[in-house]
């Protein structure tokens, strides 16, 4: 056996036990383990991770750990860039969401960004469709973000899903790549404009009437427009865009 010191920083701690939280502690491990096997064995998954240090050098998630290493560990989050702003992120961000989070996966979409979500999937059928489509995994299960073929993944604190929605924009810094209103909150497809004229035959008679602008989604046909329910998301949508309170830049 060897036996590492570990440390893990900020929403980290959220997964150890409270006596190993916000301090420095000895781990013995197999020696030879690499710090990915270490962190997970310590509860934490690996796509939580950030930064990684060994003995104040920056480190892989594969290195060999050796008798006497000291890891830090940081969470993963946008980075700023030198001037103070927010580095840029890249330009889609493709999610999948684990059955317990289709509330999420539903706001997501509503701000744009494309969610893959069936309460069906099993967990190896989703981290094949993550793999392959090179999707960042949504989920409360912290078992399931430690399997070796998810690269990217989010494990969800909140409980509700508009905390939820806050806490991932405030780590991912979600807010400047919003495209809302594109995706059709049930079937994820992209949505188009309709005309007036080809909505009518759609929508009941009154809507036709109040209303001249209208989309469709052309998988399940529905068809919307800027009504009560979109002045409702439109408040979800700008609350958004809302700088984040230090609670949720914490994942608190």
């Amino acid at each position: 056996m060897a036996t590492a010191t570990f440390r893990f920083h900020d929403e980290l701690n959220a997964f150890l036990p409270r006596a190993q939280r916000d301090r420095a502690f000895g781990h013995a491990c197999a020696r030879d383990a690499t710090v990915k096997h270490a962190i997970e064995a310590l509860g934490v998954p690996h796509t939580e991770i950030g930064r990684l240090h060994v003995n104040d050098a920056p480190a892989a998630l594969d290195r060999p750990l050796g008798d006497g290493d000291r890891v830090e560990a940081f969470p993963e989050r946008a980075q700023p860039a030198s001037n103070g702003a927010t580095a840029p992120q890249p330009a889609q961000w493709c999610f999948i969401a684990d059955a317990h989070l289709g509330g999420l996966a539903q706001l997501l979409r509503l701000a744009g960004f494309d969610t893959c979500y069936d309460n069906h999937y099993r967990d190896d059928e989703l981290a094949a469709l993550a793999a392959r489509e090179g999707r960042i995994v949504l989920t409360r299960d912290r078992e399931l973000l430690k399997r070796r073929t998810i690269a990217r993944g989010c494990y969800l604190h909140a409980l509700q899903p508009a905390d939820q929605l806050r806490e991932l924009f405030a780590r991912l810094d979600l807010a400047p790549h919003m495209r809302p209103f594109r995706l059709c909150l049930r079937c994820n497809a992209p949505l188009h404009p309709l005309d007036a004229a080809a909505a009518a035959p759609r929508v009941p008679a009154g809507v036709g009437l109040r209303h001249r602008r209208f989309a469709a989604c052309d998988v399940c046909r529905r068809v919307f427009w800027e009504g009560s329910h979109w002045r409702r998301m439109r408040t979800v949508v700008d609350a958004m865009r809302a700088p984040p309170t230090p609670a949720d830049e914490h994942g608190a």
